[in-house]
């Protein structure tokens, strides 16, 4: 068959889902509200060079996030940690021994910038939402067990 026949799928732009928005309110840390707008900075960068290019794809991708990071910007509701919390809250670090003897440190901080291997946890988290309210010395029990609250500070 011709190609002259076949309708040019170069032509069609990527449909794509539109990302997820969470309705939990949309909590962030100085540091999150930061990275919301470094994600928009990105985003029309990219966009822009998808537009030079011409390339649909890139458009289509870095259009959808663009509309997600705008929306979570205008969404943001920056919450500023206390110097010396009496409670674990959104934007404290919490520290917590476990009872085999290990200890471990949490920074609470809003979904978008939560990144668990860095020790930065949802405040929607079932962990965060364990601790939540506690003060040292506390117990809570926690996914994996119970642990025991031994230190709380700011966020920096």
């Amino acid at each position: 068959m011709s190609r002259a026949f076949v309708k040019e799928q170069d032509d069609v732009p990527e449909e794509l889902p539109e990302r997820p928005v969470s309705t939990n309110p949309n909590f962030v840390t100085a540091r999150g509200l930061a990275l919301i707008d470094a994600e928009i900075d990105s985003c029309r960068k990219r966009l822009a060079q998808g537009q030079q290019a011409q390339d649909k794809s890139t458009i289509a991708r870095a259009s959808r996030d663009l509309r997600y990071w705008t929306n979570r910007r205008s969404s943001a509701q920056q919450v500023g940690s206390l110097e010396k919390p009496e409670s674990v809250a959104f934007a404290t670090r919490v520290t917590i021994a476990r009872e085999d003897g290990r200890k471990q440190a949490f920074s609470i901080v809003g979904e978008d910038e939560a990144d668990p291997a860095k020790g930065l946890i949802a405040y929607t988290s079932p962990m965060a939402r364990a601790l939540m309210g506690k003060g040292k010395g506390d117990v809570a029990e926690v996914p994996g067990g119970e642990v025991e609250i031994v230190e709380l500070g700011a966020i920096r």
